[in-house]
């Protein structure tokens, strides 16, 4: 069933409810999900607003295609209606972003009017509790230009002996440049990107969720990666994350061919990623 909404929701009241529903929330990969496709017309790019995101992020500014992961941004209050209301079974506090895979097949124009569309794909079960896929997709006219699947794992006991889906370890990448991460990236990225879960914001609110430190956005990770990197004008994006970045912190970005990771030091991964040209 499709809802077609009227503007974006807001983000606060959103991550409000979802705080507060959460305690009430009984994970499980068996559990039912909400079905309803949200459906957002007439989308229209705050070129303010994305020029910040192109800032924090290291994306050259005034481009006349979006960056790659821009539409995440742009779909993300409406996964947020879906995963804090009361039929999505696992809890908001806590949830982790595990995985992004994007597709564009073509470039998206900043000046363009798009259909925004979001979904609950379903769930599956994890090693360490449930995880959640939500898709999203941007539509010029009868096309579809851009599209996204992201995993959230909600933590928790479980029997399932599902196993991890991390790409298999191997030796490190070359490293091409290390980067002092500023403490306030987290709130920069926020302000840009309407994301402004507590966790990124200060040392004190990510105390409150057992961070020594706020942490990075793990999409401002891949974002800052994939500026650094380059991206092709029809191109598919995958990335995973495995460890978060403590803020303010230095890390190391590392490259070959299509591959990229995010680590400190040789042994701790942050975000390990691929892109390539996409040929169909």
């Amino acid at each position: 069933m499709d809802l077609v909404l009227t503007a974006a929701p807001s983000l606060p009241p959103l991550l409000t409810r979802g705080a507060l529903l959460s305690p009430f929330k009984r994970p499980s990969p068996d559990a039912e999900f909400p079905r309803t496709r949200l459906v957002l017309p007439g989308l229209r790019v705050d070129l303010a607003r994305l020029a910040a995101y192109e800032r924090v992020c290291g994306f050259p500014t005034g481009e006349d295609a979006l960056p790659v992961t821009y539409p995440h941004v742009l779909g993300f209050p409406l996964a947020m209606r879906l995963m804090s209301s009361r039929e999505f079974p696992l809890p908001l506090l806590g949830l982790v972003h595990t995985s992004i895979s994007i597709t564009q097949h073509r470039p998206v124009a900043a000046t363009g009017e798009y259909e925004l569309t979001v979904r609950v794909d379903g769930l599956t079960p994890h090693r360490r509790g449930t995880e959640a896929a939500v898709s999203t997709a941007i539509r010029a006219g009868e096309e579809t230009v851009w599209e996204s699947r992201s995993t959230y794992l909600a933590r928790h006991r479980t029997r399932h002996q599902a196993p991890e889906s991390a790409r298999e370890a191997g030796k490190p990448l070359p490293d091409v440049a290390e980067w002092r991460i500023a403490g306030d990236v987290g709130r920069r990225y926020g302000a840009a990107s309407g994301d402004c879960n507590p966790i990124h914001l200060h040392p004190f609110t990510a105390r409150l969720f057992g961070f020594p430190r706020a942490i990075a956005h793990g999409m401002w990770t891949v974002a800052r990666c994939l500026a650094a990197h380059g991206v092709p004008e029809r191109a598919q994006v995958k990335a995973e994350f495995r460890a978060p970045v403590l803020l303010p912190g230095t890390v190391t970005y590392a490259a070959e061919g299509g591959r990229f990771e995010l680590r400190s030091g040789a042994d701790r991964l942050h975000l390990a990623g691929e892109v390539y040209p996409l040929t169909s």
